[in-house]
């Protein structure tokens, strides 16, 4: 019992360090501004799921979005359009993002967002079941941005795939699930479909890939990166 309640009591710290860490690092580099602030706090108010990318990372999707020189972008999975925010801002003149949300009320979170962002011209916003949209979405896209439903994830990698040229980047969020990754009995459907996921990219000969894991305020987790060569 000691034993068990010093392992939580570690745990605690180091989530409380993780957290600082990025609270230090959003304010010196990823700092905030008023409409990346508003998405937030209108999120939260509309009771929207408070599992939004943090700002570090959605600075990372915006500087990946840059070093593709991303004229079109796919997002799959909305929420209230706090990184669709953060990728929109790094296309380039004239480009055009295009999102899927399945869900009415995120979908309408997010267009008003977008639109205080001063973005609505630069983002698509498609409402329904991604892969019930997907097919009629005109592709390529440079870069192409996957957090969704994990259950799906395998299917919506098999999207990607098709809606992708030689380059696209692909980037699926959520793949190490506080370690619950390696549990190969596991009958939790976002852990299956993340494992699926795995073995898909791994036999995959299109692409080259890794992933990473992370730590922060949002806890264990990681994401998982793809370069399309063929």
């Amino acid at each position: 019992m000691v034993k068990s309640r010093r392992l939580v009591n570690n745990r605690d710290m180091s989530k409380k360090k993780w957290t600082a860490v990025d609270h230090y690092i959003d304010s010196t580099l990823a700092p905030s501004d008023a409409a990346l602030d508003a998405a937030l706090e209108s999120a939260k108010a509309a009771g929207l799921p408070q599992i939004s990318v943090t700002a570090s990372q959605g600075k990372l999707l915006y500087l990946l979005a840059k070093a593709q020189g991303a004229k079109r972008i796919l997002e799959i999975g909305t929420l209230g359009g706090y990184s669709t925010i953060w990728m929109a801002r790094a296309l380039t003149e004239g480009g055009k993002l295009v999102t899927v949300e399945a869900d009415p009320k995120h979908a309408q979170v997010a267009l008003e967002n977008i639109a205080r962002a001063g973005l609505a011209d630069a983002v698509e916003l498609r409402q329904g079941k991604a892969l019930d949209i997907l097919p009629e979405v005109e592709g390529p896209f440079d870069l192409i941005f996957i957090d969704a439903d994990k259950r799906n994830n395998a299917r919506y990698f098999e999207w990607a795939l098709k809606l992708s040229r030689k380059g696209t980047l692909i980037i699926v969020d959520n793949v190490v699930r506080e370690g619950e990754i390696l549990d190969v009995d596991s009958t939790d459907p976002d852990i299956r479909g993340t494992r699926e996921l795995f073995e898909m990219i791994a036999a995959e000969p299109r692409v080259i890939a890794t992933a990473q894991q992370t730590v922060g305020s949002k806890g264990h987790d990681g994401f998982a990166i793809a370069l399309v060569t063929g």
